[in-house]
């Protein structure tokens, strides 16, 4: 039997594609100033990471007081510590890349995030998947051939670092996705922000430490940046929340041309032509596979 599902105003549709759009913009400013910090002004990549999340966690504190460390009790502790050991792992390989990699170009490889989710998810957890949904995520590697390049003189490894990143949060969602079947979502939540911290703590400890530059501007930019962090956490959250992601998800590709503004207005930084060839792959890919995925669930529902 078919379920009927209650229809979203479109007032609230609008305002999740807001939420979205906020999300991105908050995005973008704090991958400038992460490239900003590790790029230009000494900050270890590893140092930064921590100290984004660690002022970000501030912000995240109602809702720890609100479940109440004494309502933690689970019976998946070691799936909850791999999971937020992968997603801590993908933040360094992250930050490591903004060192590294023009923003432009690091923005649009983790666009590859959904299609380690496919693979992921038919390896790990036994889903079918499509024949055209597989075609979609190897015309979603292409594009990131395209933009990475390897066969350029101008290639360098650190490219791969988003791609990494990538990776890795794919396969943290892959088990997020296994946990939301027997915890509640504020629960999976709490124990991501109680247990970040301690993880980036110690990559900043064996990385490095977590002394920063002297100069003036280095604090001021670390606090913006986890403020920032918060915020567009926050607005995803909130997009999500609002809207049916179908019709969100689209505006989540905004980020690519608001990254490339960023670096443009910070570092000057101009994208090659292939980025728009192989991130209109990556784009169209990936909403390929939003919408088989909502038409195969409409049919099954």
């Amino acid at each position: 039997m078919r379920e009927t599902r209650t229809p979203v105003a479109a007032q609230n549709l609008w305002l999740g594609a807001g939420f979205m759009v906020l999300a991105g913009i908050s995005f973008a400013v704090t991958n400038v100033i992460l490239q900003k910090l590790t790029m230009t002004m000494g900050v270890n990549s590893t140092t930064a990471a921590f100290y984004q999340y660690f002022i970000a966690s501030f912000f995240s504190i109602p809702l720890i007081l609100s479940v109440g460390l004494s309502n933690l009790g689970t019976a998946f502790l070691p799936r909850h510590l791999i999971r937020i050991a992968m997603g801590v792992i993908g933040i360094q390989f992250w930050v490591a890349g903004l060192a590294r990699v023009e923003i432009w170009q690091a923005i649009a490889l983790v666009m590859l995030s959904p299609f380690f989710v496919t693979i992921g998810a038919a390896l790990f957890l036994r889903e079918k998947v499509s024949l055209a949904r597989w075609i979609a995520t190897l015309v979603g590697f292409i594009g990131g051939a395209i933009i990475l390049e390897p066969w350029s003189s101008s290639f360098t490894p650190f490219a791969f670092l988003p791609v990494l990143a990538a990776l890795f949060w794919a396969g943290s969602s892959v088990l997020m996705k296994t946990l939301t079947n027997v915890e509640e979502a504020d629960k999976i939540t709490v124990y991501l922000l109680v247990l970040m911290t301690p993880i980036n703590a110690a990559f900043a400890f064996a990385g490095g430490g977590f002394s920063l530059p002297s100069s003036g501007l280095v604090w001021p930019l670390i606090i913006l940046t986890g403020c920032a962090t918060a915020i567009a956490n926050f607005c995803l959250t909130r997009a999500y929340a609002t809207a049916d992601a179908s019709f969100v998800q689209p505006f989540d590709h905004l980020k690519l041309p608001l990254n490339v503004v960023a670096g443009w207005l910070v570092f000057q930084f101009m994208p090659s032509g292939n980025l728009w060839l192989g991130a209109a792959l990556i784009i169209g890919a990936s909403l390929f596979i939003v919408n088989h995925e909502n038409k195969r669930r409409d049919d099954i529902g």
